[in-house]
């Protein structure tokens, strides 16, 4: 019976980084463990955002009873707001977490009839057959949280975002103790992020980064602009610290840099020594041998500050001899190229750039190997899924797992939308539910498709040819010779003779301008002839867009 079943469901998450959301369900009753996002890359033209689909729980909508997140990172909460456009349903999480849906609560105008509960570790909410705990957890963001859900067949254990680190910032642990007990007590299901399992040893300490962001803001005789995730308030609380200590004052630009920042100042997890925070005016006046700049565009964005002021085009900052600029972050998988022409653009304009590379300006928020063995020592799942991450680092947590004693047979290994199904006789993979990318594109969620991408890409790549014919609507013949059109495919020199060529293709396919031609049935064709004549005179593919008249 579907009530002795547990099922647990990934929307997002397995086999990419980014978009992360599970649903856990029993009978008739189901919860999500996040709802997150994913940023767009190269194949995704024009797109601004990838989130779930929802198909799958609208369907259910009954069933769907809470929502619990981990932390306040975009890949965890940032589709909360699309999630509740559809449903009302109550939201748990750590105090942060919720200053930070809040802020995307109000941007999505869903602030007024929204529940977002704040709860603590060790707390408990009860949903149906599940009892929910969150547990606390080291992170790259304060108020990150594990969750541990009782069930009737025993209890889950899902990380959320981790690391092991002895010297936290903020003083936020992993909780060792409290998966320990767990583990005695028999957990039946360790869900655990994947992210670092390529690493050996551990993570470094967030120490580390403090000590070198000191060192380089003390060493500096100008200005200094640091840039990271808005979210990493552990770090600009290091910035903060760190200019107080050398007498300088901090001005923080970018938007969801300062919305971050005041939200955190205001819920009291930002300590601003003294007056060390300025306005633009007070910038504007300060030397720059005392100041800091903290800003959005660790990841190269093209509307971030930092971004901005590498293409000198921000409104207050201007790059110059003497700046120190630093990136305390990791480029994220397919922003690179973007990153690099950023450090590019400030090195030209005679900055200092410190990155990654050059120093220890960043580390890790997620555990490492040495940390992932101690999380399954400890817990002894009977079962175990590896959760965040691509395929590669869910195969090698798996056989990780196995190393450390787990049979094979109950490892698994899933892909977004595949379903683990767990009962009293045993677990196995059972049918699949609705996980496509969901497109966001301005204002059009899930609008756009994988064919609308392919044609903006190759629209990108080879351009567009657009033919014009027009056909007299009582003879069907051409009234005139057709005209062709061409944008971001040709140059000025080749441009005349391929036209003509393929004006004189259409004339030979469409007969002659005195003869009458089918339109409906020539159409198909007309498209795929003028491709293949303009691929075999230069080996690119535009996008050919045939238009009739009837005239």
């Amino acid at each position: 019976m579907a009530g002795e079943t547990l099922r647990v469901i990934p929307l997002g998450g397995l086999g990419e980084i980014g978009r992360n959301m599970m649903l856990y369900e029993y009978g008739e009753t189901m919860i999500a463990v996040d709802v997150g996002l994913m940023f767009p890359d190269t194949e995704h033209p024009g797109v601004d955002l990838i989130i779930p689909d929802f198909e799958y729980i609208l369907e259910h909508a009954d069933r769907l009873k809470a929502v619990f997140l981990t932390h306040g990172h975009e890949d965890h909460i940032g589709a909360v707001p699309f999630l509740l456009r559809e449903l009302n349903v109550p939201v748990f999480c750590l105090q942060l977490t919720r200053g930070l849906v809040q802020v995307k609560l109000k941007e999505h105008r869903l602030l007024d009839g929204t529940e977002v509960n704040v709860v603590e570790p060790g707390d408990v909410i009860d949903v149906g057959p599940f009892s929910v705990e969150f547990f606390s957890v080291s992170h790259s963001i304060p108020d990150s949280a594990g969750i541990i859900i009782e069930t009737p067949l025993g209890p889950i254990v899902h990380t959320g975002d981790f690391k092991i680190d002895h010297t936290p910032l903020l003083g936020q642990h992993t909780d060792l103790a409290r998966l320990a007990n767990v583990g005695e007590d028999g957990a039946l299901l360790l869900c655990a992020d994947s992210t670092y399992v390529e690493i050996e040893g551990t993570t470094p300490s967030e120490q580390r980064v403090a000590e070198t962001l000191d060192r380089y803001i003390g060493e500096a005789d100008g200005r200094v602009i640091v840039t990271t995730f808005a979210s990493l308030i552990s770090r600009v609380q290091i910035v903060l610290d760190s200019a107080a200590k050398h007498g300088r004052r901090v001005f923080v630009t970018g938007r969801s840099m300062v919305n971050n920042v005041g939200m955190a100042r205001d819920l009291g997890y930002l300590r601003v020594p003294g007056n060390v925070l300025m306005g633009v005016n007070e910038m504007r006046q300060h030397p720059d041998a005392k100041t800091v700049i903290i800003c959005t565009g660790s990841q190269g964005e093209p509307t971030s500050a930092l971004t901005r002021m590498a293409n000198g085009t921000h409104q207050q900052i201007a790059i110059a001899s003497g700046d120190t600029v630093i990136l305390s972050s990791n480029p994220v998988p397919g922003n690179e190229k973007s990153v690099y022409k950023n450090i590019d653009l400030l090195m030209e304009a005679g900055a200092r750039v410190v990155y990654n590379r050059l120093a220890d300006v960043h580390v890790r928020g997620h555990a490492s190997r040495e940390e992932l063995k101690v999380i399954h020592r400890l817990v002894r799942p009977r079962y175990f899924l590896p959760i965040h991450g691509e395929y590669r680092h869910l195969v090698l947590h798996r056989e990780l797992a196995i190393q450390l004693g787990m049979d094979e047979r109950d490892a698994f290994v899933l892909t977004d939308g595949e379903v683990l199904e767990i009962g009293a006789d045993g677990a196995d993979v059972g049918d699949s539910v609705p996980a496509d990318y969901i497109y966001v594109d301005g204002l059009g969620i899930g609008e756009i498709d994988d064919f609308v991408l392919r044609d903006r890409q190759r629209l990108a790549d080879d351009g567009l040819v657009v033919v014009v014919a027009a056909i007299d609507r009582r003879t069907g013949k051409l009234a005139r010779p057709p005209e062709v059109m061409s944008h971001a495919f040709a140059g000025p020199d080749e441009e005349a003779d391929l036209m003509s060529g393929v004006q004189r293709l259409i004339v030979d396919v469409l007969g002659s301008e005195d003869a009458a031609v089918n339109w409906s049935e020539i159409h198909e064709t007309l498209k795929d002839d003028v491709a293949e004549y303009l691929h075999k005179q230069t080996h690119r593919r535009p996008l050919v867009i045939p238009v009739t008249l009837e005239v």
